[in-house]
């Protein structure tokens, strides 16, 4: 009974048993019955609800918010229904997947009711019956498809659960308006087999890039030993930075193969340039 009602219930009893104590019993009479009346066909309905009301055992009409009226014993409200967005939990376990993987999926449904008059008389139970559809309509997706695309593209699977799940809720007045798949747990065998995967594809990928850097550089050094072999004195100088550049530090020892002093073939500018920076010591007086 909503508050309306009970206040003029209230009142009228009120009004009753006053009646009955100053005025007369038939006015009491009177008040009570009009309580009763209003308490058995005074009826308000939220602003999400919807009433469904059979007069006779035929549909009589669904009512939407705000206050209306029945007639007791001929009218019967069958059913309320929450046309807001609902929400239900459901799940695959141990499902088997396009490639025989058992996996075990978590999801979620996001759904409304559009038609209550179908909500109420199309179906028993339209609660326990999404619950059903859901998770049948998740073990024939989840076995359509390989395992790599459904951990990899979740997107598509939800937007598959969403128009089969939506097909056959439709007649029941149902909308779907999304799901959504939380989890997908794989055994742990196999979440070792795909790491020890993932690793060999990372150093695969490493040996490529190393590989590519490696066939760069040695073609660098093919151009370069071209145009060494033609300016011969571009050898010899660049022969000279290498030995400036490996003694211009205080204190360095470079021993160096008299063959390949040889064939740097050093002039005295050479010699006089690989000791820049060392300290010639001076002879005692």
């Amino acid at each position: 009974m909503n508050s309306i009602t009970a206040f003029l219930v209230f009142v009228c009893i009120a009004a009753s048993l006053a009646a009955g104590r100053w005025l007369n019993p038939y006015a009491a009479a009177a008040f009570f019955v009009a309580a009763v009346l209003i308490a058995l066909s005074l009826k308000m309905a939220n602003a999400w609800e919807k009433f469904v009301i059979l007069r006779m055992g035929k549909l009589q009409s669904v009512r939407g918010a705000g206050l209306f009226l029945i007639i007791p014993v001929i009218d019967n409200i069958i059913a309320v229904i929450d046309v807001r967005i609902q929400t239900t939990a459901f799940n695959a376990e141990q499902a088997l997947t396009k490639d025989t993987v058992p996996v075990n999926v978590d999801a979620i449904i996001f759904w409304h009711v559009h038609d209550a008059e179908k909500a109420a008389l199309a179906i028993t139970n339209y609660r326990e019956a999404i619950d059903r559809v859901a998770q049948t309509s998740l073990r024939e997706m989840i076995g359509s498809s390989l395992l790599a695309a459904l951990l990899s593209d979740r997107k598509k699977a939800d937007a598959q659960l969403k128009i089969d799940i939506g097909q056959k809720t439709a007649p029941w007045g149902i909308s779907v308006s999304s799901v959504e798949i939380r989890d997908v747990a794989i055994p742990v065998a196999l979440q070792d087999a795909m790491s020890r995967q993932a690793q060999a594809e990372r150093e695969k990928q490493a040996r490529m890039i190393l590989g590519s850097a490696e066939a760069a550089i040695a073609g660098r050094f093919v151009e370069a030993a071209e145009i060494y072999a033609g300016h011969p004195v571009a050898l010899q100088l660049r022969a000279m930075n290498i030995i400036y550049e490996t003694t211009k530090e205080r204190g360095a020892t470079i021993l160096m193969p008299t063959s390949m002093v040889d064939s740097v073939n050093p002039s005295a500018a050479t010699l006089a340039l690989a000791m820049v920076g060392k300290e010639i010591p001076t002879p005692p007086v």
